[in-house]
């Protein structure tokens, strides 16, 4: 009977998957993130066929070895910058990710936090908490119109094309955006205009939403140099992975007015924030949520206990990675 190790507990629907198929599962106890060291001596217990990871396990060489009959990680996440690829490649161990399922919801969480930025929905709520709100007043926390605006789309894959597709249909927006290069398919669908660099996109755009991996290219794609070159008018939000953006030099250019205000669903060194980071008032924090909705938890769950299943009864597994 193949036995699977779960590194934490997630929605019951991709552990039932992998019992009826007459697996041995077992799910880690902790209520939190395994350790290092933790993760190790967990997958050292009994010789697992495959691991069912998460984005915050660090998988590479060592954890590998720790599980070496293990043929396939499936990591619970669309990205998959937490697993050495490499590493994974010489020990011949499959890696597999959670892509599509979660499309729609990080691009309905984007646009939440671009129209809670823009009309001050989180100022206006501690606001009127705090027993400040006295009545109807007509300059009272004004905010922004997203409509009609520009919107600039910094990457062009599943969740960029489904903010560039609210952004124009939902609300009439122009949507620009800069890829590594140009993707046709995605003006077709979008209506978008693309930019030769990322430099224009910033200078042009009202509203800025990230939407790329986390590679060596992209760590600090928004830096100091970057944010400067933003209308003092506009708006950045991030959904896609925290260090793409240089946390300190937000904190700055927030206080300073370099940006008008920004909202963020990652960071750099989650989970702690950039020091003065949840003080400013002109951002909004969420954490890490982008996906949770009980619908798209529970796809993803599937999706990686399709993608094991698969690769343990010796087919290709459908978002292999490696």
């Amino acid at each position: 009977m193949p036995s699977i190790y779960v590194t934490r507990k997630i929605p019951d629907a991709g552990v039932k998957m992998l019992q009826e198929k007459g697996y041995e599962v077992d799910v880690s106890e902790k209520d939190g993130v395994l350790t290092r060291d933790e993760l190790i001596e967990a997958l050292k217990q009994k010789e697992y066929d495959a691991v069912l990871c998460l984005l915050t396990d660090k998988i590479d060489g060592e954890v590998f070895d720790a599980a070496p009959k293990a043929k396939v990680f499936a990591n619970y996440a669309v990205g998959f910058d937490n697993v050495n690829l490499l590493d994974a490649k010489e020990r011949g161990v499959v890696v597999s990710n959670t892509p599509g399922v979660l499309t729609n919801t990080v691009a309905e969480h984007t646009f939440t936090l671009m129209l809670a930025i823009a009309h001050r929905v989180a100022e206006a709520d501690r606001f009127t908490r705090a027993g400040k709100y006295i009545g109807w007043a007509p300059e009272l926390l004004l905010g922004n119109d997203v409509s009609g605006k520009v919107l600039g789309v910094l990457g062009a894959g599943r969740i960029g094309s489904r903010v560039a597709h609210h952004a124009l249909n939902g609300f009439d927006m122009k949507v620009l955006y800069y890829d590594i290069k140009r993707n046709e398919d995605f003006e077709k669908e979008t209506g978008a205009e693309f930019r030769e660099s990322l430099e224009d996109v910033l200078r042009e755009a009202d509203f800025v939403t990230t939407h790329v991996p986390l590679l060596d290219s992209t760590r600090h794609l928004i830096n100091k140099e970057k944010l400067s070159l933003m209308k003092s008018t506009a708006y950045l939000v991030n959904t896609s992975r925290g260090p793409v953006i240089d946390e300190k030099a937000l904190v700055e250019a927030l206080k300073n007015k370099t940006i008008k205000g920004a909202a963020i669903d990652v960071f750099e060194e989650e989970p702690k924030l950039a020091p003065g980071l949840a003080e400013l008032p002109n951002i909004i924090i969420t954490p890490h949520i982008a996906s949770g909705t009980e619908e798209t938890r529970s796809a993803m769950a599937e999706l990686a206990a399709e993608n094991i299943i698969a690769v343990l009864e010796g087919k290709n597994a459908p978002n292999a990675i490696s």
